[in-house]
């Protein structure tokens, strides 16, 4: 029996993108849901596309930077659902500026969300998933996990974390029932750039360009991305790397450690010629 058929899926971020994804695949799998947003209007669409599925469902208005927030829906989770079995941190946002174009008050609330709410969530629900037989554990990272570009020192910065504290804490659970996965994404079409916040001190017409550069190096949707991660929860890997752009930069990234920034750099202003 595959481990998601008789599950219980939590799902951060589930209104819209990579987390609308996962919940769809999941239902179709057999798995129970609770999905959680702090978007409520986007959650009840997510929610309402699951409708004819018949699956156990909860939904949760969360926002998971807050701590008490995630400690209440991990017991509201354990009231409707009595277990779960799989954990998927996925709920994560972004913010356009270089350092110097971003405030303190910006990065914290990036950090809040993309890291915290990872830490977070994984602390709440991590006495449940030990209870089980199999369980799961993912975080979704980045590539900006792996590379760091220039202008994205926040968003970087917070998707490195989530990468060490992901393996880090595989290798604490390593022969428990736990397993633990970290998500490489590269470029998947998700709502994230348009809603990025704009940095205290950034420009907005530099914003609009990176958005229109988003959407034409963005070539995995968000239902491929799902399908993706599902293998890998299926077949319990570490690290899950989505879309050629991803594996391509990693490569590259492990051949010029020092210097890829400049070859990204180079191909960007090829495609923009």
């Amino acid at each position: 029996m595959p481990f998601l058929a008789n599950g219980v899926a939590v799902v951060t971020g589930a209104g819209s993108g990579i987390g609308r994804g996962l919940a769809r695949q999941l239902a179709a799998a057999g798995s129970a849901l609770a999905l959680a947003d702090i978007d409520g209007a986007g959650l009840e669409q997510t929610a309402a596309s699951l409708s004819e599925r018949g699956v156990q469902l909860s939904t949760h208005i969360v926002d998971v930077s807050d701590e008490s927030a995630v400690q209440a829906f991990a017991q509201d989770v354990l009231a409707k659902h009595g277990r779960v079995t799989l954990l998927i941190n996925n709920a994560g946002v972004a913010l356009h500026g270089t350092f110097q174009e971003i405030s303190l008050d910006d990065l914290r609330w990036l950090m809040g969300i993309n890291f915290w709410g990872v830490v977070y969530g994984t602390t709440y629900f991590l006495p449940m998933l030990k209870k089980e037989p199999r369980a799961h554990i993912v975080n979704i990272s980045s590539i900006f996990g792996i590379i760091a570009p220039a202008g994205q020192t926040a968003y970087s910065a917070s998707k490195f974390a989530v990468r060490g504290f992901t393996e880090a804490l595989r290798h604490e659970l390593d022969g428990t029932s736990v397993f633990v996965s970290c998500v490489h994404p590269g470029g998947i079409r998700t709502p994230i750039a348009r809603r990025a916040r704009l940095g205290a001190n950034a420009s907005p017409v530099s914003r609009d360009k990176a958005v229109a550069r988003f959407d034409h190096v963005t070539p995995t949707m968000p239902d491929a991305a799902a399908a993706r991660i599902l293998q890998g929860v299926e077949r319990r890997e570490p690290r899950i790397l989505i879309g050629r752009d991803a594996r391509g930069l990693d490569f590259l990234q492990r051949l010029r450690p020092g210097t890829y920034c400049k070859k990204l750099a180079r191909r960007f202003q090829e495609r923009e010629d």
